[in-house]
């Protein structure tokens, strides 16, 4: 599992999933966990995907494996994020990647793609609106002032929990999944996550939607409690040549949810844009 250290600058972790055939020099595919999650949010989809492309799953800073070594008010923003990615990008050698990035994820996603077009042969966004509204600070604060006082009171798991049983899941979904799933984002550093949740409020990715050059596809919930109708409509007007797709439920988690459905879609989108066959 590599770290990439740097002077000055947190150590970041990242795992590589690679069944690729040695002889056909695969391209990357970078997976990017959202908010108070990690690399591991994405085990279930790695057998559909390391067989074609090499899977990277970086740990977002702070998360994770990732270093929490940097001052949480000055370098948590965009430029860091933006830094950290491209840093990721030259590790592997430089080349364009393919890029998915769930909630939190796609919405860097964006702004990377925006900022940094060839670093991209595509993007693929899940569950991710293009910006925050007010609605989710007050949905996800459940009786407190703001989501960064129900975090400190709550803590991370007790958060995770009542955020999970509400808008990620449906009612009847697997306990056992449920239980990982609250265990995972229990682990996250509540102060890292309010610094994240603040920034991540700031972000309004549709002025910057129209940079997007690479091919894009956007995954998302029939009627997700962050990323509905309207955010569909923002992402349709500014980036006219993304394609979406849309599951039949009404709860956020899809890429946890349903991986099969999720990373089939990303798996013949990413190979369409290389010309190149993903069955065998």
């Amino acid at each position: 599992m590599p770290h990439l250290t740097r002077p000055g600058k947190p150590t970041l972790h990242y795992v590589i999933d690679d069944y690729t055939d040695p002889w056909k020099n695969a391209p990357y595919l970078v997976l990017q966990h959202g908010f108070s999650r990690s690399h591991r949010v994405w085990f279930s989809w790695v057998p559909y995907l390391s067989r074609f492309f090499k899977v990277v799953r970086p740990d977002l800073r702070g998360l994770g494996l990732s270093s929490r070594d940097f001052d949480l008010q000055r370098d948590v923003n965009l430029d860091v994020y933006v830094d950290d990615f491209s840093a990721i990008v030259d590790a592997l050698g430089g080349a364009p990647v393919h890029y998915c990035g769930e909630s939190l994820g796609g919405i860097l996603g964006m702004m990377f793609a925006a900022q940094r077009p060839e670093l991209f042969r595509s993007l693929t966004i899940v569950s991710s609106p293009m910006h925050l509204h007010g609605k989710d600070e007050k949905a996800s604060a459940y009786g407190h002032g703001s989501r960064a006082e129900a975090l400190r009171k709550m803590g991370a798991r007790s958060w995770a929990e009542a955020s999970n049983s509400g808008r990620r899941f449906r009612p009847d979904a697997d306990p056992g999944m449920m239980k990982w799933f609250v265990d995972e984002m229990g682990q996250a550093d509540v102060e890292v996550l309010i610094a994240m949740y603040a920034f991540a409020s700031s972000v309004n990715t549709v002025p910057h939607l129209s940079r997007i050059k690479a091919p894009m596809l956007g995954i998302f919930p029939t009627a997700g409690p962050i990323a509905g109708d309207e955010q569909i409509e923002l992402l349709k007007a500014n980036v006219p040549h993304a394609q979406v797709i849309r599951l039949p439920t009404s709860y956020h988690a899809i890429n946890t949810s349903d991986p099969a459905a999720c990373a089939t879609a990303l798996l013949h989108f990413a190979a369409q844009q290389d010309g190149t066959a993903c069955h065998e």
